[in-house]
């Protein structure tokens, strides 16, 4: 895949930033392992760690350009940050040693079994407040004891955690506009610890018998083309962003779900 299809790929994950909080980490795991297909089966551990470091980036320019009155709603989550890190750490750690079809299909599943838990339970595309009653509570803050469970599912598929804090935003009554941009500074802590690890990491040996120049488990060339097309997509979007229904909005964020499934499946060989 040539630098050109990545950067206008990247285009993509800078606009799943800004929309849907993803960081470009559902994005990003289909298309890298496209594009590193010559690895064999260590294609998928490299999309992954790729994927994180991509999200690192996209998720701290896009909370760098975030109002912070929006920011403030994270008042109240504290110790939830530290344990999505922890929970990270193993997942990142745990991914080094699944096997490639176990990974790959338990990306599948997880994104399978969102949607359809988004489409049955309410709270996102349906109201959990029936007609007539009063309007629902401020907005709650997320319950810590959810961190590490996130972090942990997050950092083995390489998705950031937006998949599941941003239903839940929406659950602890957050529109989605506000949803997806809290998703961003925490997929931060998801992305950092998950991004050490790979790094750290020792590169697959079919990556010395293709030629390619990872470092770690990073490939630089894939995240470096989907950073260029990223960033300025989350620059213009974040200064003049679009004003989207929140139910259009909840629904092209469940369609996207379907979209990353099918892919991963396509790239499956």
């Amino acid at each position: 895949m040539d630098v050109v299809t990545l950067m206008a790929i990247g285009l993509l994950t800078g606009a799943t930033t800004v929309l849907f909080g993803f960081g470009g980490g559902f994005v990003a795991v289909p298309v890298v392992v496209w594009a590193d297909a010559a690895l064999g089966t260590a294609a998928l551990p490299v999309a992954t760690a790729t994927s994180a470091l991509v999200m690192v980036v996209n998720a701290a320019f896009a909370t760098a350009v975030t109002p912070r009155p929006v920011l403030l709603a994270l008042r109240g989550s504290g110790a939830l940050l530290p344990l999505l890190a922890a929970g990270a750490c193993a997942g990142a750690y745990a991914s080094r040693f699944a096997p490639p079809a176990l990974a790959r299909w338990a990306f599948v599943a997880y994104t399978a079994l969102t949607a359809l838990d988004l489409l049955l339970r309410p709270g996102f595309l349906r109201t959990a407040t029936p007609p007539g009653a009063r309007p629902a509570r401020a907005p709650r803050p997320l319950p810590a004891g959810a961190g590490a469970p996130i972090g942990a599912v997050a950092a083995f598929l390489g998705v950031g955690g937006s998949v599941m804090t941003v239903p839940a935003l929406c659950r602890a009554g957050h529109p989605m506009r506000i949803a997806t941009a809290l998703a961003n500074p925490l997929t931060l802590a998801v992305a950092l610890p998950a991004v050490a690890v790979s790094l750290a990491a020792s590169p697959p040996r079919a990556a010395a018998a293709t030629g390619a120049g990872l470092v770690g488990l990073v490939d630089p060339y894939a995240a470096g083309a989907l950073l260029l097309g990223a960033l300025p997509v989350i620059a213009v979007l974040r200064r003049r962003p679009p004003r989207i229904p929140d139910r259009v909005h909840a629904c092209a964020y469940l369609a996207l779900l379907g979209l990353v499934a099918l892919a991963m499946l396509l790239t499956g060989g």
